[in-house]
Formats: C-alpha cells, structure tokens, sequence
C-alpha cells in the first residue's frame, strides 16, 4: 500500500515536471494575454511580473509547485476567477458523463463479452464479436453524430445538445441533456471493453482449475462462477482502469460535439484565449485523476487476486 502511494506520488511529480516545461515551450509569454496591443515596456514588465515570467525558470517552478501543494491553481486571465473553483464546477459535469457513461459501458459488455466466449462456436457469439469490431472502428463523434441525427433530428425525442442554465439544479433535464453524450460514450467504450472481457474468458475456459473443477463434479455454472469469473476478473480491472481513464480524457470530445460545459470544453476555450491559469489547471486535475484511477484499479487487483501480494498482506509489484 505505502509502496503504491510512493509511486502515485513520484508519478505526479514527473508529470507537474513535464506539464511545466510544455507550457514553457509554448510560444509567447503568458504575460501577453494580459496587455494590449501597442503596450509599452513599462506595461510589458508589470504584466511580466504578475504571471511571475519575469523570475529565472527555476523559481517560477518552485512557486508552481508551492502553489500546487496549496491547491492554489491560479487565476483566470480571462474570468479573474480562481482556476480550482472554476474547475470543481466543471467536474460537476464532467465526473456524472464519465461515471454513468463507463458504468453503462459494463453493464453492456460484461454480459455480452462472456457470452461471446461461452458461444464462440454459435452464430450469435460471432456475431457479437463482429459487431464490437465494428464498434471500435467507428470514431466517437462519428456515432455522437449519428445518435444526434436520429434521436434528436429526426425523431425528436432528445435535444441535441447543451445543458440546463441551473444545471443539476434542474436533475430531470440535466440527465435528458445527458442521455446522447453517456450513450455515446458507452457504445465506443464497451465495443472496446467487450473485446477484453471475451479473452479472459476464453483463457479462463481453457484453464486447468475449470477442469479440475468440472471433473469433480461441478457444472459447468457452477465452475464458472466459482472459479473463472474472479480469476478472469484480474486482467479485465486493469482494462476497466484505462478504460476509465480514457473515457474522462475522451470527454473533450464528446462536450464540442454536444455543446457541453464540462472540463473538455474549458480546457478547448483556455487554449483558444491564452488562459494559461486554466490550461494548467486542467490539465494537472485531469492528470491527477487518471493517476488515481490507476492507483485505485491497481489496488483492487490486488484485492481480487490474492497471489498478487505477499504472505503479511502487503502489496508486491
């Protein structure tokens, strides 16, 4: 456990060093999106001086940390709100499309991936192996428009887009704004999904232990629930962990395309206005989740399978 901790932490670490250094090799000073044209070098320096361009690399790092370690992500250029605020209210968003959109995503492939694998040799187990390679070909905002034209286009029975002004102030329409972007999602994701849950199961339907277990006398169900789910359980957590993360990174797409004001969208409208104070912030919270997300998945396999830790119960790598 503590072993994980330290490496959840050292991993942060490198990616607040790399997420640092890119912004500093963006062309232009981040003073500049604070001035006007024509401004003079006394204007120049104190907008320099605000946004601390004006220190040596090295001490603009320590204060980028410093302020990290506070939770102080800054203050918009544009807004002159403070970044981890303006953050929180968009992960409001963010968080239930990713969760809702993911966990719909198993309910989908979990079931279908292990019937694809128990009746691989029926025309209906290849069928749904067919139809999650297609689901993988076809890019995300390709099916979100195609859910768009249909359901909101054509039938009318869903708006295409935008969220309520008093968001979840107003649940019953916030979930119907979010019908087509968590459907959309989840099509793609358990497309994807579906693949990995159909080969641990076949590797867990030609395993000794499953056998073993129906040589003295389990069925078939029996062996399988017992024995194969946990142990296929192993491999596909680890997916279930990308996964998870892709989806909350993926959601940069799916709010342009459905007009959603979640993190994507900030982080879209922050690299279009200069809005260095809100790049960065989005991009550490976003790094900082998928960190934990495979810190929590790796914990969860261990918790499944007991041979991933040692003897006194600590975790092994």
């Amino acid at each position: 456990m503590f072993r994980r901790l330290a490496i959840l932490v050292i991993s942060l670490f490198v990616a607040v060093v790399v997420l640092f250094i890119l912004l500093r090799l963006l062309p232009g000073d981040p003073a500049s999106s604070l001035i006007s044209v024509g401004a003079d070098p006394d204007q120049i320096a104190a907008a320099r001086r605000q946004v601390g361009s004006d220190l040596p690399l090295f001490e603009q790092f320590i204060h980028f940390l410093s302020s990290l370690v506070r939770l102080d992500l800054g203050t918009s250029f544009v807004s002159r709100a403070p970044v981890l605020d303006e953050v929180l209210a968009r992960l409001t968003l963010t968080i239930p499309l990713t969760l809702l959109s993911f966990s719909l995503a198993i309910v989908v492939a979990v079931p279908l991936g292990i019937v694809a694998a128990v009746k691989a040799d029926k025309w209906y187990g290849a069928a749904i192996s067919l139809v999650s390679q297609l689901g993988i070909a076809i890019p995300v905002f390709w099916v979100g428009i195609l859910l768009v034209t249909l359901f909101a286009v054509n039938l009318r029975l869903l708006p295409s887009g935008g969220f309520p002004p008093r968001g979840w102030g107003e649940p019953l329409a916030a979930l119907r704004a979010l019908i087509l972007p968590i459907v959309t999602i989840a099509i793609v994701m358990a497309a994807s999904l579906l693949r990995y849950v159909r080969s641990a199961t076949l590797d867990v339907l030609g395993s000794d232990y499953l056998r073993t277990a129906r040589a003295l006398g389990a069925g078939f169900s029996e062996s399988l629930v017992r024995h194969g789910i946990r142990n296929g359980a192993v491999p596909v957590v680890s997916i279930l962990g990308i996964e998870l993360a892709t989806a909350l990174l993926g959601a940069v797409v799916i709010e342009r395309v459905f007009a959603l004001p979640g993190l994507g969208s900030m982080l879209l409208l922050a690299i279009e206005q200069r809005d260095y104070p809100n790049v960065q912030g989005v991009l550490f919270i976003s790094t900082l989740l998928v960190l934990l997300i495979g810190f929590f998945a790796d914990l969860a396999q261990r918790f499944i399978d007991p041979r991933l830790r040692d003897p006194h119960g600590s975790v092994q790598r």
